[in-house]
């Protein structure tokens, strides 16, 4: 079994959710589409996405830049929507997480634009099923929110925007269960400044920081049970989830 992780920028890797693909036995593989190195210039790339029934499941990761942006990065942003609607026709099962989420929003007829306010830090959602979504908290850092696709189901959502649907073998989520310390300090050194937009959102990014190291051990656990649930209640691969 081999899982997928599509890692749009050089700041945002898979962590606590590629870690339990590992733990359950999946080859796990990591392609990064912009390098740290065009962080500011992600347009002039241009990227050749695999085969997707290459691959058991798929999962496209975040990104600093909008699901929206085509001017910005429509070099392979549009591509990528093409990909993953031909990955749905193949019955692929893909997790989009954050603007993974909202890649799969717009791919499957939904929209993508500006939130009216940012979400950034833990926090809890209203979840419909959880079961599949459960309530958290989870991590949250985005300024755009998804308008649902046709035919989609919608899971989970906070007051300021919707957190989780699921479409066929597809799964959205706008919050980042991979989330460790060691990656939000990441974000705080990145070309991004995340340090800078947290203090510009009221907050203390150190404490915010601080909580997320504390958190670790709760939250792993947490993003190993949602994996888990996507593969046993989306994806099909229940008989692959062991203890």
């Amino acid at each position: 079994m081999r899982v997928l992780f599509m890692q749009h920028d050089a700041f945002s890797p898979p962590r606590l959710v590629s870690e339990r693909f590992a733990e359950l036995g999946f080859e796990v593989v990591e392609e990064l589409i912009v390098e740290a190195a065009h962080y500011d210039t992600p347009g002039i790339v241009t990227y050749e996405f695999p085969d997707p029934t290459s691959f058991d499941v798929i999962v496209p990761m975040g990104s600093p830049w909008g699901a929206w942006d085509d001017s910005t990065i429509g070099s392979w942003l549009l591509p990528e929507l093409d990909w993953l609607r031909e990955a749905d026709a193949a019955g692929v099962p893909v997790m989009g997480i954050c603007f993974g989420g909202q890649l799969l929003a717009r791919a499957h007829g939904g929209g993508v634009g500006r939130a009216p306010d940012c979400e950034i830090g833990w926090t809890s959602v209203w979840s419909d099923n959880e079961a599949l979504v459960p309530p958290g908290p989870w991590f949250s850092f985005h300024y755009d929110r998804w308008a649902l696709p046709p035919d989609a189901t919608e899971i989970a959502r906070t007051s300021r925007a919707s957190q989780a649907f699921t479409l066929r073998k597809n799964l959205a989520l706008q919050f980042h269960p991979e989330l460790t310390g060691d990656m939000l300090f990441g974000w705080y050194t990145s070309p991004g400044d995340g340090r800078d937009l947290i203090i510009a959102d009221g907050q203390d990014p150190d404490v915010l920081l601080a909580y997320t190291y504390a958190e670790e051990p709760k939250a792993q656990a947490r993003a190993h049970a949602l994996v888990d649930s996507f593969l046993t209640n989306v994806a099909g691969l229940g008989h692959l989830v062991r203890d």
